[in-house]
């Protein structure tokens, strides 16, 4: 998995008009916690950019003054109107222990029924993964292959590998739509069909 680099420097004050100073200069107030102490910190916004604004999952390599660790993204608050980010969580990574996280799903294939006319509706985007860190695989591959008219994929199907989807196994990732065109078609040809055999119990 990639690692976006995250520059911080320590905070002196906690207070809530500090945070909003950092916020007005362009700063995101953070806190790093997991297999050591808390560590409160602040880094420029833009640096966020490419962990926060993308659909694939990433690792984070903290440099706070000098202290380096190696984390996932926890948990981050936006502005409700205008988006800015004010506050994110990290968690420190430990090799030897499992963590959870939001691992984006990747179709791959050609589903039969698409060549028929159908729309394929991805239903889950992201799922959760627990693994240990070196485990965490960067996507996760769904086979549409087999995704005929009106046939899905659940979480249940997905191979797996040293890694354990956290999802139930009941729950839909992809489906093949029927358009309304061969619905309406297909109700038709049923339709002729029950009159066809009527006709013929009759006579």
């Amino acid at each position: 998995m990639k690692t976006v680099e995250i520059i911080g420097y320590n905070r002196a004050n906690l207070g809530k008009s500090e945070s909003k100073k950092l916020r007005a200069e362009g700063n995101v107030p953070c806190v790093v916690y997991g297999t050591g102490e808390q560590i409160h910190f602040y880094s420029p916004m833009i640096l966020f950019r490419d962990l926060v604004y993308t659909n694939e999952a990433r690792f984070v390599h903290l440099n706070i003054e000098g202290i380096e660790k190696r984390c996932i993204l926890k948990d981050i608050q936006f502005h409700p109107v205008n988006e800015v980010i004010l506050h994110a969580d990290f968690f420190e990574l430990d090799d030897k222990k499992v963590v959870k996280m939001d691992i984006p799903v990747r179709m791959n294939g050609t589903a039969p029924g698409i060549q028929k006319g159908g729309k394929l509706l991805i239903k889950m985007r992201k799922l959760v993964v627990k693994a240990l860190p070196q485990d965490m695989p960067e996507f996760i591959d769904v086979d549409v292959n087999g995704l005929d008219l009106g046939k899905s994929t659940k979480v249940g199907e997905v191979k797996t590998d040293n890694y354990e989807i956290m999802n139930s196994p009941l729950v839909t990732i992809a489906s093949v739509e029927v358009p309304r065109s061969l619905r309406g078609k297909s109700e038709d040809e049923e339709g002729e069909e029950e009159e066809a055999t009527t006709e013929g119990a009759e006579s």
